[in-house]
Protein backbone atom coordinates (compact mmCIF):
# COMPACT_ATOMS: atom_id res chain seq x y z
CA UNK A 1 0.00 0.00 0.00
CA UNK A 2 1.71 3.25 -1.06
CA UNK A 3 0.96 5.92 1.25
CA UNK A 4 0.23 8.73 -1.99
CA UNK A 5 -2.65 7.01 -2.52
CA UNK A 6 -4.03 7.16 1.63
CA UNK A 7 -3.04 10.57 0.95
CA UNK A 8 -5.35 11.03 -2.27
CA UNK A 9 -8.04 9.58 -0.03
CA UNK A 10 -7.78 11.18 3.21
CA UNK A 11 -7.48 14.80 1.43
CA UNK A 12 -11.08 14.02 -0.58
CA UNK A 13 -12.38 13.26 3.10
CA UNK A 14 -10.47 16.39 4.57
CA UNK A 15 -11.36 18.71 1.99
CA UNK A 16 -14.76 18.02 1.71
CA UNK A 17 -15.44 18.27 5.58
CA UNK A 18 -14.28 21.33 5.57
CA UNK A 19 -16.29 22.22 3.03
CA UNK A 20 -19.79 20.84 4.52
CA UNK A 21 -18.70 22.14 8.26
CA UNK A 22 -19.29 25.38 6.66
CA UNK A 23 -23.32 24.88 6.88
CA UNK A 24 -22.66 24.95 10.95
CA UNK A 25 -25.16 26.98 12.28
CA UNK A 26 -26.29 27.74 8.61
CA UNK A 27 -28.30 24.97 8.01
CA UNK A 28 -31.68 25.97 5.92
CA UNK A 29 -33.76 23.84 8.65
CA UNK A 30 -32.13 22.79 12.01
CA UNK A 31 -32.70 19.02 11.29
CA UNK A 32 -30.25 19.74 8.64
CA UNK A 33 -28.13 22.00 10.19
CA UNK A 34 -27.36 18.72 12.26
CA UNK A 35 -27.16 16.19 9.71
CA UNK A 36 -24.51 18.49 7.83
CA UNK A 37 -22.70 18.50 10.94
CA UNK A 38 -22.57 14.70 11.38
CA UNK A 39 -21.54 13.93 7.46
CA UNK A 40 -18.35 16.42 7.79
CA UNK A 41 -17.98 14.96 11.47
CA UNK A 42 -17.91 11.43 9.54
CA UNK A 43 -16.07 12.91 6.47
CA UNK A 44 -13.08 14.27 9.20
CA UNK A 45 -13.12 10.78 10.87
CA UNK A 46 -12.31 8.95 7.95
CA UNK A 47 -9.56 11.69 7.12
CA UNK A 48 -7.95 10.66 10.07
CA UNK A 49 -7.99 7.05 10.36
CA UNK A 50 -6.08 7.32 6.56
CA UNK A 51 -3.80 10.03 7.69
CA UNK A 52 -2.67 8.07 11.09
CA UNK A 53 -2.47 4.78 8.50
CA UNK A 54 -0.51 7.38 5.97
CA UNK A 55 2.19 8.64 8.44
CA UNK A 56 2.74 4.77 9.56
CA UNK A 57 4.49 4.42 6.18
CA UNK A 58 5.62 7.89 5.89
CA UNK A 59 7.52 7.86 9.42
CA UNK A 60 10.00 10.81 9.63
CA UNK A 61 8.05 12.01 12.03
CA UNK A 62 4.53 11.86 10.24
CA UNK A 63 1.66 12.49 11.70
CA UNK A 64 -2.07 12.70 10.92
CA UNK A 65 -1.62 16.83 12.50
CA UNK A 66 1.62 17.39 10.20
CA UNK A 67 -0.50 16.07 7.22
CA UNK A 68 -3.93 17.72 7.55
CA UNK A 69 -1.83 21.01 8.59
CA UNK A 70 1.79 21.57 7.26
CA UNK A 71 1.14 20.53 3.72
CA UNK A 72 0.54 23.02 1.63
CA UNK A 73 -2.05 23.08 -0.99
CA UNK A 74 0.40 21.78 -4.03
CA UNK A 75 0.97 18.64 -1.43
CA UNK A 76 -2.59 18.07 -1.76
CA UNK A 77 -4.42 15.10 -4.03
CA UNK A 78 -8.00 15.67 -3.40
CA UNK A 79 -10.18 15.96 -6.37
CA UNK A 80 -10.92 19.60 -7.56
CA UNK A 81 -14.75 19.13 -7.13
CA UNK A 82 -14.52 19.08 -3.91
CA UNK A 83 -12.48 22.22 -2.86
CA UNK A 84 -14.98 24.50 -5.05
CA UNK A 85 -16.95 27.21 -2.82
CA UNK A 86 -20.53 26.24 -1.71
CA UNK A 87 -21.91 29.44 -3.15
CA UNK A 88 -23.79 28.17 -6.34
CA UNK A 89 -23.53 29.06 -10.25
CA UNK A 90 -26.12 31.26 -10.22
CA UNK A 91 -24.74 33.34 -7.47
CA UNK A 92 -24.51 37.45 -8.71
CA UNK A 93 -20.77 37.08 -7.33
CA UNK A 94 -17.82 35.91 -5.49
CA UNK A 95 -19.40 37.09 -1.92
CA UNK A 96 -22.44 35.05 -2.71
CA UNK A 97 -23.94 32.86 0.21
CA UNK A 98 -24.19 28.96 0.52
CA UNK A 99 -26.16 27.43 -2.37
CA UNK A 100 -27.40 24.32 -0.71
CA UNK A 101 -28.28 22.87 -4.15
CA UNK A 102 -24.65 23.38 -4.78
CA UNK A 103 -23.70 20.93 -1.28
CA UNK A 104 -26.27 18.51 -2.25
CA UNK A 105 -25.23 17.64 -5.53
CA UNK A 106 -21.34 17.66 -4.58
CA UNK A 107 -21.98 15.20 -1.70
CA UNK A 108 -24.44 12.64 -4.23
CA UNK A 109 -21.93 12.81 -7.06
CA UNK A 110 -18.66 12.35 -4.63
CA UNK A 111 -20.44 9.94 -2.15
CA UNK A 112 -22.04 7.96 -4.76
CA UNK A 113 -18.34 7.31 -6.11
CA UNK A 114 -17.10 6.64 -2.80
CA UNK A 115 -19.63 4.07 -1.61
CA UNK A 116 -18.83 1.68 -4.57
CA UNK A 117 -14.79 2.20 -3.68
CA UNK A 118 -15.23 1.60 -0.54
CA UNK A 119 -16.64 -1.55 -1.25
CA UNK A 120 -14.00 -2.90 -3.36
CA UNK A 121 -11.73 -1.80 -0.89
CA UNK A 122 -13.42 -3.87 1.81
CA UNK A 123 -11.17 -7.06 0.03
CA UNK A 124 -7.86 -4.96 -0.17
CA UNK A 125 -4.55 -6.78 0.55
CA UNK A 126 -4.07 -4.01 2.87
CA UNK A 127 -5.75 -5.08 5.79
CA UNK A 128 -5.74 -1.80 8.11
CA UNK A 129 -7.64 -0.13 4.38
CA UNK A 130 -9.89 -3.05 4.44
CA UNK A 131 -10.85 -1.89 8.28
CA UNK A 132 -11.01 1.28 7.31
CA UNK A 133 -13.19 0.95 3.94
CA UNK A 134 -16.02 -1.57 6.22
CA UNK A 135 -16.33 1.60 9.02
CA UNK A 136 -16.71 4.26 6.43
CA UNK A 137 -19.01 2.48 4.37
CA UNK A 138 -21.33 2.59 6.57
CA UNK A 139 -21.26 5.93 7.31
CA UNK A 140 -21.13 7.00 3.27
CA UNK A 141 -24.42 4.90 2.66
CA UNK A 142 -26.19 7.35 4.91
CA UNK A 143 -24.29 10.47 3.07
CA UNK A 144 -25.73 8.88 -0.48
CA UNK A 145 -28.74 8.77 0.97
CA UNK A 146 -29.47 12.22 2.53
CA UNK A 147 -28.20 13.53 -0.96
CA UNK A 148 -30.08 11.71 -3.15
CA UNK A 149 -33.32 11.97 -0.99
CA UNK A 150 -32.59 16.09 -1.47
CA UNK A 151 -31.90 15.95 -4.76
CA UNK A 152 -34.80 14.56 -6.20
CA UNK A 153 -36.73 16.60 -3.38
CA UNK A 154 -35.11 20.05 -5.00
CA UNK A 155 -35.13 18.60 -8.67
CA UNK A 156 -38.73 17.61 -8.79
CA UNK A 157 -39.98 20.24 -6.39
CA UNK A 158 -40.64 23.94 -7.48
CA UNK A 159 -39.88 25.75 -10.86
CA UNK A 160 -36.84 27.53 -8.32
CA UNK A 161 -35.33 24.53 -6.84
CA UNK A 162 -35.48 22.66 -10.16
CA UNK A 163 -33.63 25.64 -11.65
CA UNK A 164 -31.17 25.37 -8.73
CA UNK A 165 -30.58 22.01 -8.60
CA UNK A 166 -29.86 22.27 -12.79
CA UNK A 167 -27.58 24.49 -12.63
CA UNK A 168 -25.68 23.31 -9.43
CA UNK A 169 -25.33 19.90 -11.67
CA UNK A 170 -24.55 21.34 -15.10
CA UNK A 171 -21.76 23.45 -12.63
CA UNK A 172 -20.32 20.12 -10.72
CA UNK A 173 -20.66 17.53 -13.44
CA UNK A 174 -17.72 18.54 -15.23
CA UNK A 175 -15.63 18.04 -12.56
CA UNK A 176 -16.31 14.51 -12.50
CA UNK A 177 -13.96 13.97 -15.17
CA UNK A 178 -11.23 13.76 -12.98
CA UNK A 179 -12.81 10.28 -11.09
CA UNK A 180 -11.80 8.63 -14.47
CA UNK A 181 -9.07 10.36 -15.82
CA UNK A 182 -5.91 8.67 -15.27
CA UNK A 183 -7.29 6.28 -12.33
CA UNK A 184 -6.33 3.13 -10.73
CA UNK A 185 -7.55 0.20 -12.00
CA UNK A 186 -9.52 -0.22 -9.12
CA UNK A 187 -11.63 2.74 -9.46
CA UNK A 188 -11.73 3.03 -13.39
CA UNK A 189 -13.60 -0.24 -13.05
CA UNK A 190 -16.19 1.56 -11.04
CA UNK A 191 -17.32 4.14 -13.79
CA UNK A 192 -19.99 2.13 -15.30
CA UNK A 193 -21.82 1.30 -11.98
CA UNK A 194 -21.70 5.27 -10.93
CA UNK A 195 -23.30 5.97 -13.83
CA UNK A 196 -25.89 3.77 -13.39
CA UNK A 197 -26.43 5.25 -9.83
CA UNK A 198 -26.22 8.80 -10.92
CA UNK A 199 -29.04 8.44 -14.17
CA UNK A 200 -31.70 6.84 -11.84
CA UNK A 201 -31.89 9.38 -9.30
CA UNK A 202 -31.10 12.34 -12.29
CA UNK A 203 -34.31 10.84 -14.11
CA UNK A 204 -36.14 10.29 -10.56
CA UNK A 205 -35.22 13.83 -10.02
CA UNK A 206 -36.35 14.93 -13.42
CA UNK A 207 -32.82 16.74 -13.91
CA UNK A 208 -30.60 16.64 -17.57
CA UNK A 209 -27.68 15.14 -17.38
CA UNK A 210 -25.07 17.59 -18.85
CA UNK A 211 -22.72 16.60 -21.39
CA UNK A 212 -19.27 15.68 -20.63
CA UNK A 213 -16.63 17.17 -21.85
CA UNK A 214 -14.43 20.61 -21.22
CA UNK A 215 -11.40 21.32 -18.72
CA UNK A 216 -10.64 18.28 -17.34
CA UNK A 217 -8.94 19.26 -13.75
CA UNK A 218 -6.17 17.64 -11.85
CA UNK A 219 -6.46 18.15 -8.38
CA UNK A 220 -5.15 14.57 -7.75
CA UNK A 221 -1.88 15.33 -8.93
CA UNK A 222 -1.80 18.42 -6.77
CA UNK A 223 -2.66 21.19 -9.81
CA UNK A 224 -5.56 22.93 -7.50
CA UNK A 225 -8.16 25.93 -8.26
CA UNK A 226 -7.32 28.95 -6.62
CA UNK A 227 -10.24 28.22 -3.83
CA UNK A 228 -7.93 25.26 -2.01
CA UNK A 229 -5.65 27.70 -1.25
CA UNK A 230 -8.25 29.97 0.88
CA UNK A 231 -9.83 26.64 2.74
CA UNK A 232 -6.38 25.46 3.91
CA UNK A 233 -5.51 28.88 5.31
CA UNK A 234 -8.55 29.25 7.42
CA UNK A 235 -8.38 25.11 8.33
CA UNK A 236 -4.66 25.03 8.93
CA UNK A 237 -4.19 28.64 10.87
CA UNK A 238 -4.91 27.89 13.99
CA UNK A 239 -2.22 24.70 13.88
CA UNK A 240 0.81 26.82 12.31
CA UNK A 241 0.39 29.92 14.76
CA UNK A 242 0.50 27.42 17.37
CA UNK A 243 3.08 24.14 16.44
CA UNK A 244 2.97 21.75 19.04
CA UNK A 245 0.88 23.68 21.40
CA UNK A 246 -1.28 21.00 23.51
CA UNK A 247 -5.37 21.47 24.39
Amino acid sequence: MKADYLLHLADNALVLGQRNAEWCGHGPVLEEDIAMANISLDLVGQARMLYQHAASLIGAGATEDTLAYFRDAREFRNYTLLELPQRGPLAPGAAAGRDYATTITRNFLYSALMLLLWEALLSHEDGQLAAIAAKSQKEVRYHLRHARDWLVRLGDGTEESHARAQAALDHLMPYTQEFWAGADERTAGLQAEWNTIVDEALAEATLKRPATGGHLTRGKEGAHSEHLGYLLAEMQGLARQHPGAQW
